[in-house]
Formats: C-alpha cells, structure tokens, sequence
C-alpha cells in the first residue's frame, strides 16, 4: 500500500533484457538506504520489487506482464522515474489509498501552462470514467492528484510547481502515456452498488 507522495526522483542508470524479463537498474540516491532486497517499492505507481542492490542502484525486475499493462515500456536509460517506498502502518497518510496495481494506461491529450500552474488532461477508457468524480482522488505515474474535471473521455489535474518540481511530470509532454490508478475506494462502492 502506498500514498502516491513521492520520495523520489530516480534515474535509470540500466535496462537488461532476459527472457520474459526487463531489470531495471536505479540510481535511488539517498532513498536507497531505505530499500531493502524483498521490498515493495512503486515505480511510476506500478508496485515492484527490489531484487538487488549494490550501493545507490538498485534492481527490479519487470514481468511481461507489467512491460504490456503499464507505461513502464516506455522507460529508457536515462529516464526519471517517481519512487514511493510502501507505507508503514504508523505512517502518515498525506495522499490516498494507493496499492500500486496500474489499472491502464492513459494518454496525455494536452498540456495547458501558465504561471505557476498547469492543466494536464488525459485520454482514459469508459471504464476509468467512471470510477472518477470532481474532486476525487486519481493517481498519475505513482503520483496522488486531485481530479479538477471529468468528462465522457478524459479527465484533467491541475499541477502546482512544486508536483513538477519533484516528478517527472515536467517532462511530459502530448501524447505520452501514463499509468493510471483509479481511487480503490470508488471502485468498492461501485462494485457493491452493481451487486
């Protein structure tokens, strides 16, 4: 379980391919002291695992099946990435409910800037629609946002600099994918109100 607050900003110093495997190797810098081989860790919100460690950088491992159902396959040496340790039971909750099970990927459909603040709209499915509401909880990239605007096809958040500042989102741009958790609470409701 996380908070989708994040801790850091790390880079990807290495990508190995094995068989139905990718490691990605990270430069965690200070939060590697933290990390421990067997840990949970969300990366860009989708919760890995850290297989070895040697120093700052750290391993994680990527099944097929997280590379097809997230926008991790989108990763590149070099590329920044939003780390979240899990959230320890005396912890402060200063985001939401966040369990690092990527629900889709969604597709940023544009980017609106003005002086401190931007306007990030993002293409998610029907399904997606409707776990959202205004003011509601929604998760980009491992990152807990508020949902300013929802319609049949999209949703925007508003981004204040300092969420730009400590993410990667500042180096979004259109069309780039995100991974996408829906609030787990919206979801439980929905399910036993279709029960």
């Amino acid at each position: 379980m996380f908070t989708g607050i994040i801790e850091h900003l790390g880079k990807v110093q290495g990508i190995r391919q094995k068989k139905n495997l990718i490691v990605y190797e990270v430069d965690c810098g200070a939060l590697a002291s933290k990390i421990k081989v067997g840990d949970s860790v969300a990366i860009n919100g989708a919760c890995l695992t850290a297989t070895k460690k040697k120093g700052k950088i750290v391993s994680f491992d990527l099944m097929r099946e997280t590379i097809e159902r997230t926008s991790l396959k989108q990763i590149q040496e070099g590329s920044r990435i939003n780390m979240e340790l899990a959230l320890k039971a005396n912890g402060r909750l200063g985001g939401h409910f966040v369990t690092g099970h990527v629900d889709e990927v969604g597709v940023i459909k544009s980017i609106e800037t003005e002086p401190n603040w931007v306007a990030m709209t993002v293409s998610v499915s029907k399904e997606a629609i409707r776990h959202l509401v205004h003011k509601g909880s929604i998760t980009l990239d491992g990152i807990s946002l508020t949902v300013g605007k929802v319609t049949k096809t999209d949703f925007s958040v508003y981004l204040i600099p300092y969420t730009l500042q400590v993410t990667n989102l500042s180096s979004k741009k259109k069309g780039d994918l995100l991974n996408i958790e829906t609030d787990i609470l919206a979801k439980y409701i929905l399910n036993a109100r279709q029960a």
